[in-house]
């Protein structure tokens, strides 16, 4: 067993500290307390001498206190002072001081107010202690200074936001220019941008690019989290901002990074009050970016994503000068990103980055990276060497669709009806000409879902038309249909459908102008894509607008049951053989179609 010397910790002293300040006020507070004890007949021959300059009467003790200063105890007898008052007269006569007190007062009542007071002067004076020499853990800066781990990121190593890392490539070579040569700028009045904020949804690489920052900069580089601010006590985050451009200053030049700025930057006003911390915190932040104090040589850098809620003066020129906004990666830059990633995994050499990057269209970088490390570990399991296509394949499924749950049993009830609903969505979703390619179905429970129709679109959309939200409206209802016609029958497991194309429906009537009711933004009291944008709608448009959402969805259902009607043998064939296989890729439910699909009549076309 090890052992180890017993350090005295910074607690131990102070209390050793208090309790010697107690003992100290004690023994001052006792001093000149009587110790010697005289015989109560002394007593009565000093009062006769006029040899007794003070009296305190403590019950039946006296305490005596002599013209010489000398102060003596003695004990009365019994009620002696109570029956010979006079006593007490003729002493008072001879200008003899007499007091009296209560013998049951306590100790702790005697001198309390003595020991409080010690306490209180002993904490302020390591309160005080604590602060002037800034070793307060609660006001501590959390920022950290960048290591040379951090700083080997470049830009080399960021793909995927070329327009974004090119931005912002630009704003840091002037940065490091003016950082490093301010005299070049100054001679004809320029101003270097105090700061740069990185936008973007979650996921999409604004740390990366921040990262990539610092091995770009080569000057000292400050990083913290807006989180690293918000204490429970006001006036710690503001003692922290303090703190860290404090910090920024040692340099002769630097760069503070702040991940998730919305958790200190949101928006003042409302409920809160001036000396609340959410206040104090930003005011402080506002202050030292652009305030009366001239703040050279240092630019902030900052990422979001959700810059609606950011205060607005911390937006204007002067602060954040530079927006840099980073979406999610287009299939070049997908492309780009996979392939950074599988440099650290050992690839076959006849995967195809560029399908891959074709089927994971919305992935954010972060999703693409979860994918690589997904199928290095199912290469692992599979105890392979070598990452295949296949294995690329199914980290994709199980990063869109969730994890595969073999374990979970089902009745062979609940198999048919999953293989015919899913057949349902599955031949739907082959013949609507405006819906995205099929991509793979599977009755196989994932994640929440007992099975899932997968469809991949053929490039990236950013916008939808009428006709293609009409068919996923109609797809959504597929299941649903086939489970009617072909099991006679109605489950709760198409209640995710029914919410869907019910959201989907509504967005077009309320927020696309999709409807009879015309171009115009309908809002509602309570829908969570309202936001804080005003009250809502009167009862009669309220009422036009469930009958609009309500005649959109039936239609999609209609179309739904007209090609589950025409397409029974189709939809039969699918299910028999999901039933059998459990999954069906692109290719297989084609090749089912086409040997099963009937003709639509005359006058029915598979489209909405």
């Amino acid at each position: 067993m090890l052992s180890r010397k017993w350090q005295p910790s910074r607690a131990f002293w102070i209390a050793a500290a208090l309790a010697f300040g107690v003992t100290v006020a004690l023994q001052v507070r006792h001093k000149g307390t009587p110790t010697t004890r005289v015989p109560f007949s002394e007593f009565l021959n000093d009062v006769e001498r006029s040899n007794v300059a003070s009296i305190e009467i403590v019950g039946d003790t006296l305490h005596v206190t002599r013209p010489s200063g000398d102060v003596v105890l003695t004990t009365a007898p019994g009620s002696y002072l109570a029956i010979n008052s006079s006593m007490t007269t003729e002493m008072a006569k001879k200008g003899v001081k007499i007091d009296v007190r209560s013998a049951a007062q306590p100790m702790i009542v005697e001198y309390g107010s003595l020991i409080l007071g010690v306490l209180f002067l002993g904490v302020l004076g390591f309160s005080l202690f604590r602060i002037t020499s800034g070793r307060i853990p609660a006001l501590e800066s959390k920022s950290r200074e960048a290591d040379d781990v951090v700083s080997s990121v470049t830009f080399a190593d960021v793909a995927g936001v070329d327009e974004a890392k090119e931005e912002v490539k630009e704003e840091v070579k002037e940065i490091v220019d003016f950082l490093r040569e301010p005299a070049r700028f100054a001679a004809i009045g320029g101003r270097i941008p105090k700061g740069v904020l990185l936008v973007g949804p979650p996921g999409t690489g604004k740390t990366l690019l921040a990262r990539s920052i610092t091995g770009e900069a080569k000057v000292p580089f400050l990083f913290s989290s807006g989180s690293d601010f918000v204490e429970m006590y006001a006036g710690v985050g503001a003692s922290r901002i303090r703190k860290l451009f404090k910090d920024a200053r040692r340099h002769p030049s630097c760069i503070i990074f702040i991940d998730k700025l919305d958790a200190v930057g949101r928006s003042r006003g409302g409920n809160s009050l001036s000396h609340e911390e959410r206040e104090q915190t930003p005011n402080q932040l506002l202050v030292e970016m652009d305030g009366f104090a001239p703040n050279q040589g240092i630019v902030v850098v900052a990422a979001t994503n959700r810059p609606d809620i950011l205060d607005p003066a911390l937006l204007r020129p002067g602060r954040f000068d530079r927006q840099v906004s980073v979406g999610a990666p287009d299939l070049k830059s997908r492309e780009q990103i996979l392939r950074i990633h599988a440099k650290k995994i050992a690839l076959a050499e006849d995967v195809n980055l560029h399908q891959i990057a074709r089927g994971t269209p919305g992935f954010s970088g972060a999703d693409l990276a979860n994918v690589t490390n997904e199928a290095a570990l199912l290469a692992v399991r599979a105890r392979r060497q070598i990452v295949t296509t296949d294995d690329l394949e199914q980290a994709r499924d199980k990063v869109l669709m969730g994890v595969e749950r073999r374990s979970l049993a089902m009745t062979e009830h609940e198999r048919i009806t999953c293989a015919y609903h899913e057949s349902g969505h599955a031949v739907v979703a082959a013949l609507l000409p405006h819906a995205d390619p099929l991509h793979k179905v599977t009755i196989i429970p994932r994640g929440r879902a007992l099975g899932v129709t997968m469809q991949l679109p053929e490039g990236d959309r950013h916008t939808h038309s009428r006709e293609y939200l009409e068919a996923q409206i109609a797809i959504l209802m597929g299941g649903r249909v086939a489970e009617e016609l072909f099991l006679h029958q109605m489950t709760s497991g198409a209640g995710n459908d029914i919410e869907r194309a019910t959201d989907i429906a509504r967005r077009m009537v309320c927020e696309f102008g999709m409807s009879a009711l015309g171009p115009l933004a309908y809002r509602t009291p309570g829908n969570p894509w309202e936001g804080e944008r005003g009250a809502g709608i009167s009862e009669a448009t309220a009422r036009r607008v469930d009958e609009e959402t309500r005649d959109l969805v039936m239609r999609g259902y209609e179309t739904a049951r007209q090609i589950v009607e025409i397409q029974r043998a189709s939809v039969r064939a699918i299910a028999e053989q999901l039933l059998m296989v459990e999954s069906l890729d692109a290719d297989g439910i084609k090749t089912l179609i086409a040997a099963h699909a009937v003709r639509p009549p005359a006058g029915v076309e598979f489209q909405v």
